[in-house]
C-alpha cells in the first residue's frame, strides 16, 4: 500500500482529533479537552504579560519584549486611533480590544504546537468570544444613548412611516448577525487551516519516514523529492503563523468598528 493509498484513513484520524473529547459532564454542559486549552491559553498570556510589564522600561529594548511593545503601540495606532478616533475612546475601549486581541492570538500560536489543541478552533469558544464582544459593543451603545433610544435608532432616521418598520427589523437582523460574523469567520478560518497544516505533515510522515527507516542507494531518489514535502510543511506552519496574527487581528478590528458604530449611530 502507497503513502497516497494511505492518506484516507489518516485524515479521519486526524479530522476526529479535532474534535473536543468531553472529560466532565454535568446537567448543563461539560468540561472537553478545548475547556482546558482555553486555560492554558489564558494562563500563558497573563503569565507573559506578567513578565513584561516587569520589564517594560523607557530604553527600547530587543527580543520579545521589543516584539510585544510594538504589537501593542501598532494595535493602539491602528486600531484606536484610526477606528475609534479620540484618545477618550481609545482609553476606554483599547483594554478590552487588547484582551481579546491577545488571547485569541495566544490561542492561535498554541493550536501550531504540536499535540496542542487552539481554543479557536472549536465553534463554541469563538461564539463565546463573539458572545462576549456582542455584549460589550451593546452595552457601550446603551450607555451612550440610553436603552430606548438606542433600539429606536437601530435604523436610520428620516424613512418614510410603514417602511421604517421593516428597515428596522433588518437592521436588527444585520445587528444579530454580527455574531456570525465574528464566530464564524475566526473558527472557519483556524479548522480549515489546521486541517490543511494535518494533512501537510501526515503526507510529509507517510514520504519521509519510510525512506528513513529503509535509506539505501535505491531509495535516494525518492529521499530527495521526500524533501519537498519537508520544505512545504515549513511554508505551510510559515502562513499558518500569519494567518494566526490576521485571524487575531480582524477579530480585534471587527470589535473596535461595532463599538464605534454603536457610539457614532445611536
Amino acid at each position: 500500500m502507497g503513502p497516497l493509498d494511505e492518506l484516507g484513513h489518516h485524515i479521519e484520524e486526524l479530522l476526529e482529533s479535532l474534535g473536543g473529547v468531553e472529560m466532565v459532564s454535568f446537567g448543563w454542559g461539560s468540561i472537553t479537552t478545548y475547556s482546558v486549552w482555553i486555560v492554558i491559553a489564558l494562563a500563558v498570556v497573563f503569565a507573559v504579560f506578567w513578565v513584561v510589564k516587569s520589564r517594560v522600561s523607557l530604553v527600547p529594548k530587543m527580543g520579545p519584549v521589543a516584539a510585544i511593545e510594538a504589537t501593542v503601540d501598532y494595535i493602539r495606532k491602528d486600531i484606536g486611533y484610526g477606528v475609534l478616533g479620540s484618545k477618550e475612546a481609545v482609553d476606554r475601549h483599547m483594554p478590552f480590544i487588547f484582551t481579546i486581541f491577545f488571547f485569541i492570538l495566544g490561542a492561535n500560536l498554541i493550536g501550531l504546537i504540536p499535540g496542542a489543541k487552539a481554543a479557536s478552533g472549536t465553534f463554541s469558544a469563538t461564539l463565546a468570544l463573539a458572545l462576549i464582544s456582542f455584549i460589550y459593543f451593546n452595552y457601550w451603545g446603551i450607555r451612550h444613548s440610553g436603552l430606548g433610544h438606542y433600539l429606536v435608532n437601530i435604523a436610520p432616521s428620516g424613512i418614510m412611516p410603514g417602511l421604517n418598520v421593516v428597515v428596522w427589523l433588518i437592521e436588527l437582523m444585520s445587528l444579530f448577525l454580527r455574531l456570525v460574523t465574528l464566530s464564524v469567520r475566526l473558527f472557519a478560518n483556524m479548522y480549515a487551516g489546521h486541517i490543511v497544516l494535518g494533512a501537510f505533515s501526515i503526507l510529509t510522515t507517510l514520504f519521509v519516514f519510510p525512506v528513513i527507516n529503509d535509506f539505501t542507494l535505491a531509495n535516494l531518489g525518492q529521499g530527495v523529492a521526500s524533501l519537498g514535502w519537508v520544505l512545504l510543511l515549513i511554508v505551510m506552519y510559515g502562513m499558518e503563523l500569519l494567518v494566526a496574527f490576521i485571524q487575531a487581528y480582524v477579530f480585534a478590528l471587527l470589535s473596535a468598528v461595532y463599538v464605534m458604530l454603536t457610539a457614532s449611530e445611536h
